[in-house]
């Protein structure tokens, strides 16, 4: 740990002195790289040098607590517990600083929703937590826009797309992906029975151009007319896209917006998140071998949470954590559960990135 800690500490120094130099101040380009590469290192230098500090100090009371005068071994003797206990506090915090940082984290999200197991109950299910991410977001001072829905006419979705655009998006929300399970009564129950089923939620962090290269060769655009509600242009203009990217066989359908280019340009984005997210799992799968994919097939086996009506209670079964604030949750005040699954999942990473460390 320490030689790595003196590693960083040297790239720091090199990159405060490059970023004195004049040929490099005088490229914007190079100036902003290096001033980025020091800004992420910065706070785990800056407390390296405070830890260095108090081992310093360890070692001058150790010697204290060696010498002849009484007065100063009992000094030292009292002195030593706490600095010990700093020392100990500031090389936690230094290894939660080393925990590399998820790229995505600063991406806004194309959030994909879509009813599982359970019929027009699950599409139900799905307009609820499409309404919670949608208020959590608004809460936290996002951006949502639908880019596609499918509903059943009932209240229910049977699928919704939307993006959400903010800051640091995908970091709160990257872990809400997975099979959510409801248990509850439905309005068309006559003899009150307990009905289970599902939705499936999708988080996929936003991709650039840069991000993703796709080639014109390798989409079939297709182009039709709009069905459901719309206006005039409805069923009478090709205003609807459908593209098929040829090389994976993914499809992308949009055709809420009367404009057959802001459809087009839609699609896109839809598209080429999920290429990114596609090219990301292939990544993570070869690095981490108990990392799922983040949907499933959307039976009911492979929940990630529940949510129990009749006890007012919701679980999340990865991190054993359950509330009875099941209302006031799908109200959009989620911050508590997903501040939760966020913090189990860093600690994992600290004790992994610890491991390696040592």
């Amino acid at each position: 740990m320490l030689d790595k800690l003196n590693s960083v500490e040297a790239k720091y120094n090199e990159l405060l002195a490059l970023l004195g130099d004049a040929n490099v101040q005088a490229d914007q380009t190079q100036y902003r790289t290096h001033a980025k590469a020091l800004a992420e290192i910065e706070d785990v230098v800056e407390k390296f040098h405070e830890y260095k500090g108090v081992v310093s100090d360890i070692t001058q009371a150790d010697e204290l607590a060696a010498s002849s005068d009484p007065d100063m071994q009992a000094l030292a003797q009292e002195e030593l517990p706490g600095l010990r206990a700093r020392a100990e506090t500031l090389m936690a915090e230094i290894k939660f600083l080393l925990i590399p940082k998820d790229p995505n984290d600063e991406k806004n999200v194309v959030l994909e929703i879509r009813g599982g197991t359970g019929g027009d109950e699950a599409a139900l299910f799905a307009a609820d937590l499409f309404r919670m991410y949608s208020r959590y977001a608004e809460r936290s001072g996002w951006r949502v826009e639908v880019l596609s829905s499918n509903e059943n006419g009932i209240g229910g979705i049977k699928e919704v797309i939307a993006s959400i655009e903010g800051r640091r998006v995908y970091s709160k929300l990257k872990y809400e992906s997975g099979v959510h399970r409801v248990q509850r009564v439905p309005a068309t129950e006559a003899s009150g029975r307990i009905h289970t089923s599902t939705a499936t939620v999708a988080v996929l962090p936003e991709a650039e151009e840069v991000d993703v290269q796709i080639e014109a060769k390798d989409l079939r655009v297709d182009t039709f007319c709009s069905s459901g509600p719309g206006g005039q242009s409805v069923n009478t203009t090709y205003s609807a896209v459908r593209i098929t990217h040829l090389p994976t066989g993914l499809v992308v359908s949009q055709q809420d917006e009367k404009s057959q280019i802001k459809n087009r340009a839609k699609a896109m984005k839809v598209l080429r998140a999920r290429l990114y997210e596609m090219e990301m799992r292939k990544q993570q799968d070869a690095i981490a071998k108990d990392r799922k994919s983040q949907v499933g097939t959307g039976e009911r086996s492979e929940k990630i949470r529940t949510y129990n009506f009749p006890q007012s209670r919701i679980t999340d079964h990865r991190i054993n954590f359950t509330t009875h604030r099941l209302t006031d949750v799908l109200d959009g005040n989620v911050t508590e559960l997903i501040d939760q699954v966020v913090s189990f999942y860093t600690a994992e990473r600290l004790k992994e990135a610890t491991t390696v460390a040592n």
